[in-house]
């Protein structure tokens, strides 16, 4: 139980999210890549800000900064991450990374560990931090990651970011009693209802695919149209049978999105003779992924059997969705219940998270404050001051509550 409740400074946790977002800061949003000189210098202000707050912080070989605490007692992690999407929000990941920060130091007697995860906006991979931490990612898994937009190696980034040589911090097991996340919601589920703090129930996994044609280039004035073996046409028939069969199988939030299509050579004159397109699919219920991803195989088949234009199907990745804990989401909704009675709702994250990385490890959690409008990956990305005070001593509550009742 607790004697007393926790109080977080709010001019200080504003304060030091607004410094945050001048490192990187362009006029279209704050641009920290992972590993670039902007990702490090916050990196390394971070560090500066955990050891002020007595906190011993280590960056590490995969560039995960975690500052640990000397305190005795059941032992809590709360994290995030403060690399961005490019020319994007101040708010996505550096919030949670600070209200971890920030509950540390609301409970000065409690051990509190806080941790700012690299890569989980994956320039490089897949949640290359988290993965590393738990023992997810190998020595081969670096060796053979890439840069998505320039191709510069994992391995060459690392050693232009100062990280070359040192050792990747690995968890224990029984370290930790769990762990906690917090995040804005990046949708307008909160913010369209008038509930100011959401309570995270489940994670979704997300599935992603490249969908290959191939045809046969040629003079786009003097093929005749019942010779053609245009891949580009095949393309727009599979992505439009897509989005008429996919709510068959699809479950009640359920969300796909083909987010890149190209014709080659793509000239006005020319038929393509090859086509791609990628293709993502996300659901917090395994039955449904594998029943999208069956129905994904099925239409690719049919496509390839019609022709005139063969079609492959590639597995880019499968991220497995995760269950909270049921005890954390409980002390999360007793704290908002305190501070916004009424104004809370349980519901699960349409978005990627680290804390599904590390639920597989340990008890996990999540908690989300509105987003306005619902935007984020975007310069206009925002949440009112109240909002995020509000959300940081919810946060902090709850550390209290479970570290207390460990």
């Amino acid at each position: 139980m607790l004697n007393a409740l926790p109080t977080i400074n709010g001019g200080r946790l504003l304060g030091d999210l607004r410094d945050l977002a001048k490192i990187g800061a362009w006029k279209t949003g704050v641009h920290r890549p992972t590993y670039s000189e902007d990702d490090m210098q916050s990196r390394q202000w971070l560090a500066e800000r955990m050891r002020q707050a007595g906190l011993e912080p280590e960056i590490d070989g995969i560039g995960n900064v975690i500052g640990r605490s000397s305190k005795p007692g059941p032992r809590l992690l709360l994290g995030s991450h403060v690399e961005t999407q490019p020319h994007a929000g101040w708010l996505d990941g550096a919030l949670g990374v600070l209200y971890g920060l920030e509950a540390a130091r609301a409970n000065p007697d409690l051990a509190i560990d806080v941790a700012a995860w690299a890569d989980e906006e994956g320039h490089f991979g897949s949640f290359h931090g988290s993965r590393s931490f738990t023992g997810a990612l190998s020595e081969a898994d670096i060796d053979g990651a890439k840069n998505k937009m320039s191709g510069i190696p994992l391995r060459e980034a690392l050693q232009s970011a100062g990280l070359g040589g040192r050792s990747r911090s690995a968890l224990e097991d029984g370290t930790y009693c769990g762990y906690l996340e917090a995040h804005i919601e990046q949708g307008d589920e909160l913010d369209s209802s008038g509930d100011r703090i959401g309570i995270v129930t489940s994670i979704v996994g997300i599935w992603q695919y490249m969908i290959r044609f191939e045809g046969v280039q040629n003079h786009a004035g003097t093929t005749r149209m019942a010779i053609r073996k245009d891949a580009g046409v095949a393309l727009v028939k599979l992505a439009s049978a897509v989005q008429a069969r996919f709510p068959e199988v699809a479950g009640p939030r359920s969300v796909w999105t083909i987010g890149r299509i190209v014709l080659e050579p793509g000239a006005a004159s020319i038929i393509p003779g090859g086509a791609e397109m990628l293709l993502q699919f996300r659901d917090a219920d395994p039955a449904t992924l594998n029943a999208m991803e069956s129905l994904l195989r099925t239409l690719v088949a049919e496509s390839d059997a019609a022709g005139p234009c063969t079609a492959t199907l590639h597995t880019l990745s499968r991220s497995t969705p995760r269950l909270m804990d049921e005890g954390f989401q409980a002390a999360l909704e007793r704290a908002a219940q305190r501070y916004a009675p009424g104004l809370h709702r349980r519901m699960p994250s349409g978005a990627g998270h680290d804390a599904q990385i590390l639920a597989a490890r340990m008890p996990a959690a999540m908690l989300f404050v509105p987003s306005i409008g619902g935007i984020s990956h975007h310069h206009s990305e925002n949440t009112s001051d109240e909002d995020i005070v509000l959300g940081g001593q919810v946060f902090a509550t709850a550390v209290a509550e479970i570290l207390h009742g460990s």
